[in-house]
C-alpha cells in the first residue's frame, strides 16, 4: 500500500497564535510531525506539504504575509510536493486527489493544524474519497473556542472530540509512535 504523509498548514501564523498565549492542545505536535517527516524521508515515501493561503490581504495566512511561511521544521525539501489551498480541505480546489492517485497512493497520513479545522476537513474528504486514512492524534493540535451558545470549550476537549468524530468513521486514529512502529 503506497502511503503519503500530508503536513497540513504547519505555518508561521500558528506560531504567532502560540506566542500570543492562545490555549492549545498537544504542544508536542510539531516534534511528532518532525519525527514522521524523518521516517517518511528515510524510507523515500511521498510527502505533501499543504499550505493555506488566505484570499484577503489582512488574513494572517495571505501569501504575502509572514504567517503563510512554513514553520522551520516543516520546510519542504527538494522533491516534496506543496499544495496551496484557500479553504479547509486540502482536496477542494486543488489537484491533490489527482496527484495522489497518479502516484498510486491509496493511504494518506494526516498531520498538522488545526485538529478540528483543516486537518479534520482533509481527513473527512480523504475518507469520503476512498483513501485509507490515518489521523495522527499527537501530530495535530487544536485551540480553545467559544461556541455560539457561549459555552467555552478547552483546546484539549476540542482535540479529543475531533479524534472521537473521526476514528472508525473517516480514519483510523493512531499515535506517532504506533504509526512509526507499524510502518
Amino acid at each position: 500500500m503506497k502511503t503519503a504523509l500530508l503536513v497540513i498548514d504547519a505555518q508561521m501564523a500558528f506560531v504567532a497564535d502560540d506566542q500570543a498565549g492562545a490555549e492549545r492542545s498537544c504542544r508536542n505536535a510539531e516534534g511528532n510531525i518532525e519525527q514522521l517527516l524523518g521516517a517518511f524521508r528515510s524510507r523515500g515515501d511521498m510527502i505533501v506539504h499543504v499550505h493555506h493561503h488566505g484570499l484577503t490581504p489582512d488574513d494572517p495566512f495571505h501569501s504575502e504575509a509572514p504567517g503563510a511561511d512554513p514553520q522551520p521544521f516543516a520546510v519542504p525539501q527538494e522533491g516534496e510536493a506543496t499544495v496551496i489551498k484557500n479553504v479547509a480541505s486540502a482536496f477542494v480546489g486543488t489537484t491533490l486527489e489527482k496527484d495522489l492517485r497518479q502516484s498510486g497512493v491509496t493511504r494518506v497520513v494526516i498531520t498538522g493544524a488545526t485538529a478540528n479545522h483543516c486537518a479534520e476537513s482533509t481527513a473527512r474528504s480523504a475518507g469520503n474519497l476512498g483513501f485509507d486514512t490515518v489521523y495522527v492524534s499527537d501530530a495535530v493540535w487544536a485551540y480553545a473556542a467559544t461556541g455560539p451558545d457561549g459555552v467555552d470549550h478547552s483546546a484539549d476537549q476540542i482535540h479529543s472530540v475531533t479524534l472521537a468524530n473521526l476514528h472508525g468513521e473517516f480514519a483510523t486514529v493512531m499515535t506517532t509512535q504506533d504509526l512509526i512502529a507499524a510502518s
